[in-house]
């Protein structure tokens, strides 16, 4: 099984995620393509000592892109979205 620091990449900071975190608590982070839902679950409890009611991920392939007369390929990646229980909070920008 993967680490905890490995599984979590990146939060993702956007308008959308933001109104949806301040709305219905919760959070959306960039994940390891291989982790699954039991993982990612875990790995965010033990980081930031929240308690995790629901995962939701999404699968986003790479598109292919072009260059001029080059042709190259996006990475492909994973989006997870965390539900946090009743009262549970992750701060980002705690003097903000």
């Amino acid at each position: 099984m993967p680490k905890s620091r490995i599984i979590l990449k990146r939060p993702l900071l956007s308008e959308k995620s933001t109104a949806v975190q301040d709305k219905l608590n919760q959070v959306a982070f960039e994940v390891d393509v291989d982790a699954n839902k039991l993982q990612i679950q875990q790995a965010v409890e033990k980081r930031f000592n929240v308690k995790v009611t629901k995962v939701r991920t999404l699968n986003f392939m790479g598109k292919m892109k072009r260059m001029g007369r080059f042709e190259g390929r996006r990475r492909a990646w994973k989006k997870a979205i965390v539900t946090l229980a009743q009262g549970q909070k992750i701060e980002f920008f705690e003097n903000a």
